[in-house]
């Protein structure tokens, strides 16, 4: 296997970002001793501070570390150095649709990573199956995977789906419940995307089955800059729980929110943007005691050893939920090249059936999904850890109460 972590150059020449804008992208041409490897990704837009930390940085960081050993090992053990065309699709559905159109049919890659995002990855996903692309949706959040892997059998879903995540919650939440830490009750909010839709949908029946009273339940658009009026009525409803089913934005501005209105909920749970490494600074210093949605094993050597190389790189650490999984997914992509070539079939067929060695351990999908995922996690001095599932290696035990902002 190669060692990922000896090279954390600034750049290399075979890392050529084809252009900045979808309009103004080149065309790719790749030689024989090279792949063309390209994506299209928030790069500006409200898409783009997610993609900005989960996915580009580690695109970025695998390739030039694969290119710091040489290029990607092929079965034949010659090597080949990556090459890579970068579109914004401007946190537009559309622009992506077009910019993955432009990449398979004009661009002619080799291979094509995915977006940022549930709603950017389900948008894609028949246009990468028409084109015989593997997909693998590493920051994509749907209880339809099962569906999908067997609709499109060339798509990995790597971040599981709303009824995972909403059940790890409830476990966590369920046992300081009955250990009269917190009532029964829940203020509950989520964002009016394929994200927050599915999450919402997986948690109403898990709250009500574990016993929960869900006394609030309020959707909000994508965009939303004020939540002022939701917060509000969170508080006003007497639940010790706050759980929002959010993107970073909406995770961002209902913190700063909380904190100035003076709402201090026993259990602050927050989703994507939470486990982002500039969340203690958008919780002015007070993130202790949050909880969000993901985690990773702190205790990991592995995981320690991707923190020090993805922050000498890029300037500073991952999140400690999809950017440990977006890069494992590389590793999975580059080790199945090296076992079966380039041929898009016989590498689907490789990663669904295959073991990998990752950052996150050994891995082998079941049924085109990976299904050992941290659920839960919290800021516990200072640090991002997985407390969700219990019973996982590395998990913490949960702090309940949240200590006031």
């Amino acid at each position: 296997m190669v060692n990922l972590f000896k090279h954390a150059k600034a750049c290399t020449t075979a890392f050529a970002v084809a252009a900045a804008s979808f309009m103004t992208a080149g065309h790719a041409t790749a030689a024989d001793d090279t792949i063309t490897i390209g994506y299209a990704v928030a790069l500006t837009g409200p898409n783009a501070t997610g993609a900005g930390i989960s996915t580009v940085p580690n695109y970025r960081l695998w390739v030039d570390q694969v290119n710091g050993e040489g290029g990607i090992e092929m079965p034949d053990g010659s090597r080949k150095m990556i090459e890579v065309v970068e579109y914004d699709d401007r946190s537009s559905n559309e622009d992506l649709v077009r910019a993955i159109e432009r990449l398979a049919s004009q661009d002619k890659v080799d291979l094509i990573l995915p977006p940022w995002g549930t709603g950017a990855n389900l948008a894609i996903a028949p246009l990468m199956a028409r084109f015989g692309y593997p997909q693998l949706a590493v920051t994509a959040v749907t209880d339809k995977a099962p569906e999908f892997a067997a609709r499109w059998d060339r798509s990995f879903w790597m971040l599981g789906g709303g009824h995972d995540y909403a059940t790890g919650l409830v476990d966590v939440l369920a046992q300081a419940r009955d250990a009269g830490t917190i009532n029964n009750k829940i203020a509950a909010v989520s964002v009016a995307d394929g994200f927050g839709i599915d999450l919402i949908k997986g948690a109403r029946p898990a709250f009500e089955e574990a016993g929960f009273e869900l006394v609030y339940d309020e959707s909000y658009p994508l965009g939303t800059s004020d939540f002022a009026a939701i917060m509000s009525e969170a508080q006003a409803s007497g639940a010790d729980s706050f759980v929002a089913f959010s993107y970073p934005p909406g995770s961002f501005g209902m913190t700063k929110t909380a904190q100035a209105m003076g709402f201090n909920p026993k259990v602050f749970y927050i989703s994507v943007g939470g486990a982002f490494p500039i969340y203690p600074g958008i919780a002015d210093g007070k993130a202790d005691g949050v909880m969000a949605i993901g985690g990773v094993d702190g205790t990991s050597d592995s995981v320690k050893a991707y923190f020090d190389a993805h922050t000498t790189f890029v300037g500073n650490p991952p999140d400690s939920w999809a950017s440990a999984v977006t890069f494992a997914s590389l590793e999975m992509l580059e080790q199945a090249i090296g076992r079966v070539g380039l041929d898009h079939g016989d590498l689907a067929a490789d990663l669904s059936s295959g073991t990998f060695d990752t950052v996150i351990g050994q891995v082998k999908l079941e049924d085109n999904q990976l299904r050992d995922l941290w659920t839960v996690g919290q800021w516990q001095n200072g640090a991002f850890v997985g407390v969700g599932p219990a019973d996982k290696a590395g998990a913490a035990a949960p702090v309940i109460p949240k200590p006031e902002w």
